[in-house]
């Protein structure tokens, strides 16, 4: 594949996450292999960690705003980054992808406004749910990519995979908030919460510095 057909296969291959558009890019150089989704914001991001929780004065953006209002709106700006440089001969024998996507949260861009202190607690506890559940579908995509690499994989073989657990991703968090109410349905928000939590156990194995355990021949 010549640098110029990677170019322009990546200059078609955007996600959009929630309100940023993340566009992916491929530089083929000799025999450096490099693909990355440059961050649109020079900002400092927070990495998904089973042990961290989002507080409210995570919301940094200046859109935040609480009281003197009806108006309800989130941003929880959770979202995966997924990127990796090597030789080609190096991506040849690779098959553990877990360590080159990310799942990460961007306090300068996230906000939300709500009319009241109960509320935006409510919301902050969504943002919480969102986070794990994007953290659930980087595991979804290390998974997918450990499946499906192969010694002789083109360079694009994470497309379908990448395109696919984005669109699973969208549609899930499209179907929650309609269902937890931006977490003032705090029962259904605890039973879509606990459900992720117990997919991402499942799927352990494939957390970032994971790495992944060979099953055994029966």
């Amino acid at each position: 594949m010549s640098p110029q057909t990677i170019k322009g296969f990546v200059s078609r291959l955007i996600h959009r996450a929630g309100k940023l558009a993340f566009p992916l890019q491929v530089v083929g150089l000799l025999s450096i292999l490099c693909i990355c989704c440059p961050r649109l914001h020079a900002q400092s991001e927070v990495n998904w960690d089973e042990q961290y929780t989002l507080e409210l004065s995570d919301f940094k953006s200046d859109l935040t705003k609480i009281g003197e209002t009806n108006f309800i709106s989130l941003q929880t700006a959770a979202t995966l980054y997924f990127s990796f440089q090597m030789s080609t001969a190096e991506f040849m024998f690779t098959k553990n992808f877990n360590s080159k996507v990310s799942c990460y949260f961007l306090p300068g861009s996230a906000y939300l406004v709500a009319p009241d202190s109960n509320t935006a607690r409510s919301m902050v506890e969504y943002a919480n749910f969102e986070f794990d559940l994007a953290e659930l579908y980087a595991r979804r995509l290390r998974q997918r990519l450990y499946e499906e690499k192969g010694a002789f994989s083109d360079v694009n073989f994470f497309k379908p995979e990448y395109d696919e657990v984005f669109r699973q991703l969208n549609e899930r968090k499209t179907h929650a908030i309609g269902l937890a109410d931006f977490g003032r349905n705090k029962e259904k928000l605890k039973e879509l919460h606990d459900e992720v939590l117990k997919e991402l156990t499942l799927l352990a194995d494939f957390c970032k510095s994971c790495k992944v355990k060979k099953k055994k021949n029966p």
